[in-house]
Order: structure tokens, then C-alpha cells, then sequence
């Protein structure tokens, strides 16, 4: 299969940290706050202002904190669950890595003992009918290793007793969160932002809030982890007054990312280009005889963090080695060709391919990445059918 001639034009395909907004370059962080205390005023102001435009962006309620909290996405989990956790039984949803590594953290860290673990393959939603409304449940909005996301939030109770805490790393900017059947919600820069990593978001709802107010978890609490102070809620958190010191290079790279959020039409503008990115890809998936999507189901299949299967006849028959082998050869095939970087499905999940199609990548390089993907294809099985001849 000859080579396609049309290239894209950035090449950044990568799940996380994943492509800078259209038009970057380092001259967006000329105003960074460098060499200055983040306690300074013009600090706190930057801080506050990555706070007060991710709110409004997202459609935040009142009612609700924000706050930047160190550790990226993971940091603002752990410091929901361990700090909200405990005082009720427990549902953990998990159909991808990070669900799973959310369930090892419940019941091998925390060591909570009434945790039900509701599970589902790759490509699958676990029964969000069993979740029980008076359990606290701990799920992700998007499972980023699986392309699975839930539909909405209308299997969560209106009238629950249990939390839900959210992992919504790569929904967030790029989904409709329904903040009403949510809780603890967090995220980090370097998804659908395209931001810097290291940093992490965490919202919490009144109800949340209410809990870190009357119920003290009875194991240590690390210093990063500490939201209230003397039983109340710490509001400096909340209001740009970070635990630990932020990076202002990467505060400003946030804030010039959520300046060209605004610019393309604020989160329905966000919306509207990554489906328009999934879109794409559904289009080539339709005509293809060896890619398939590993969420089958359209209604679960996330716009943000796509995974592909290999549906051809030729790789089932393959060891499971050589099936790990193709993708991984396929990738580094268009990597050295400078179309693709970092599209090999994530370590556990089944052998695939992970084309990131968030906000940040333009639809045009999604429809010039696909004839690439053809052709590797083709001249990876092609090679492996010489080597057994």
C-alpha cells in the first residue's frame, strides 16, 4: 500500500498529557508570574482567575468550591477519598485501569472494610443499577484506557444519601457533567486543556462539604490531604491559596488554555469539537476491515480518549504476544514518520490503538491520520506474514 501523501499537522494524538491548543507556543506564558511567591498578590490573582474561568466554563453551581490541589488528577481523588470516605459503605465502579486502581486504594490502603467492587470488561459499563443510593460510590466519568464513558448521570439517585465522588479527568471541558447528581468532582491541565501536568482540580458540592465538616476519617491524614481547619471547611484552599507551591509557568499555560476555551465557544464550543473529532474516526471505522471501536456500544464510546480494536480475522489468530506486538509496531511505524506519537493502547488494556480526539486536535488531522493508519496496518501485517512464511 503506497504512502498517504497528506500529513497532519500536528501530530499530538497522545492521551496525557495530550495536544497543546491550535496556535501554541511558548509565547503564551511571556506574563507568567516567574520568580514571584504564589502568596504575592499577582499569584494568588492568577490562581484565582484558572478558578473563577474554570467554574464559569464548566457551569459550576452555587454553592460549589474549586480549588487546585498538587498531585495532578490523581492527588485530587486521593484527597477526596481520603478525606470524605469511611463514614458509609462503599460502591467502586470499574471498568478500565484507573477505576481499578481507585478499587486498590479503597480496600488495600484505606482499608475500608463494606466495599462492593462493580466491575465490567474493557469496552463495557459495569450495571450502574446495582449502585446502592445510600452507599458512597467512586467512579470515572470517562474511563481514559478503555474509550468507555456513562451516558449521564441519570443512574444516580436525586435523592441519595451515599457521595459520589467523580474522576472526570477527561470528561471535564469536554462532557456535560451533571453537577447535580455529583459531589466530588476532579480533573487536571493537561487533558482536555491540553495544560501542563502536576496539577490537579478538585470541586466539591455542598453536600461534600458538609461531610468534610462533621466527620473525621480515623486514620493520619497527610498534610496535602487537609481541607478543613479546627472542623471548617479551609476556604483559602478554594480561593488560590494552594497546599503546596504551584508552578506559575504552568498556571499561566492554564490560563491561556482556558482563554482559548472561551474563544472557540466555551464548553458547548469544546463539545462540539471533540465529537466532531469521534465523528471522524466513526466514519473511517465504518469502512474498515480490520479497526473496529473497543466501546461497541455508541452510547458509551467517549469523544475524548478513543480506543481502537483490531477486528481482523488475521490477528485473532495470532499468539497473544504477537498480538501485543502489531499496535506497538504499528505506532512507533507512524511515530517515525512524525503523523502519530503515542497511540499504542494503554499496558492492560486488550491490544489496540488509543487516538486521543480531544478539544485541543483539530478534525482536519483526525481525517488525515486515518489513511495513515491503513497503511501501517497494512505494512506491519505485511511484514509479519513474511516473517512466517
Amino acid at each position: 500500500m503506497q504512502k498517504p501523501e497528506r500529513r497532519p499537522a500536528a501530530p499530538e494524538f497522545s492521551s496525557g498529557p495530550c495536544a497543546k491548543r491550535p496556535g501554541w507556543s511558548a509565547e503564551a506564558l511571556s506574563a507568567a508570574a516567574l520568580g514571584r511567591s504564589h502568596r504575592a498578590a499577582i499569584g494568588k490573582a492568577k490562581l484565582k482567575d484558572v478558578i473563577d474561568r474554570s467554574r464559569k466554563l464548566l457551569g459550576m453551581p452555587e454553592g460549589w468550591v474549586l480549588g487546585i490541589v498538587p498531585g495532578s488528577d490523581t492527588g485530587a481523588v486521593e484527597m477526596a477519598m481520603w478525606s470524605l470516605l469511611g463514614q458509609r459503605p462503599v460502591d467502586v465502579l470499574a471498568w478500565e485501569s484507573f477505576g481499578s486502581g481507585w478499587v486498590t486504594d479503597i480496600t488495600k490502603q484505606l482499608k475500608l472494610k463494606d466495599v462492593r467492587v462493580i466491575e465490567a470488561g474493557y469496552g463495557e459499563l459495569p450495571d450502574l443499577s446495582k449502585v446502592d443510593p445510600a452507599h458512597d460510590v467512586v467512579f470515572t466519568w470517562n474511563g481514559t484506557t478503555s474509550g468507555v464513558c456513562v451516558p449521564n448521570g441519570d443512574w444516580i439517585a436525586g435523592d441519595r444519601e451515599g457521595l459520589t465522588i467523580c474522576d472526570a479527568t477527561s470528561a471535564a471541558f469536554a462532557m456535560d457533567l451533571d453537577w447535580d447528581k455529583l459531589d466530588a468532582v476532579t480533573w487536571s491541565w493537561q487533558k482536555v486543556l491540553g495544560g501542563e501536568a502536576a496539577h490537579g482540580m478538585l470541586a466539591l458540592g455542598p453536600r461534600a462539604i458538609e461531610r468534610l465538616e462533621s466527620y473525621t476519617p480515623p486514620w493520619p491524614m497527610p498534610k496535602l490531604f487537609r481541607m478543613t481547619k479546627s472542623g471548617k471547611l479551609n476556604e483559602g484552599i478554594f480561593k488560590g491559596e494552594t497546599i503546596n507551591t504551584p508552578s506559575m509557568l504552568a498556571v499561566e499555560d492554564a490560563i491561556d488554555a482556558l482563554g482559548w476555551a472561551e474563544s472557540v465557544g466555551g464548553l458547548k464550543g469544546l463539545i462540539t469539537r471533540c465529537r466532531g473529532n469521534l465523528a471522524a474516526l466513526e466514519s473511517w471505522v465504518a469502512d474498515s476491515d480490520w479497526a473496529s471501536f473497543l466501546a461497541q456500544d455508541p452510547a458509551i464510546r467517549s469523544h475524548t480518549s478513543v480506543c481502537l480494536a483490531i477486528s481482523d480475522p488475521w490477528f485473532a489468530g495470532l499468539s497473544a504476544d504477537q498480538q501485543k506486538d502489531v499496535p506497538k509496531k504499528l505506532s512507533k511505524l507512524l511515530e517515525d514518520e512524525g503523523v502519530a506519537y503515542d497511540i499504542n493502547g494503554y499496558r492492560d488494556a486488550p491490544p489496540g490503538l488509543r487516538i486521543w480526539c480531544g478539544a485541543t486536535v483539530a478534525t482536519s488531522d483526525v481525517e488525515a491520520l486515518t489513511p495513515w493508519l491503513d497503511w501501517a496496518y497494512a505494512t506491519v501485517k505485511a511484514d509479519f506474514q513474511k516473517a512466517a512464511a
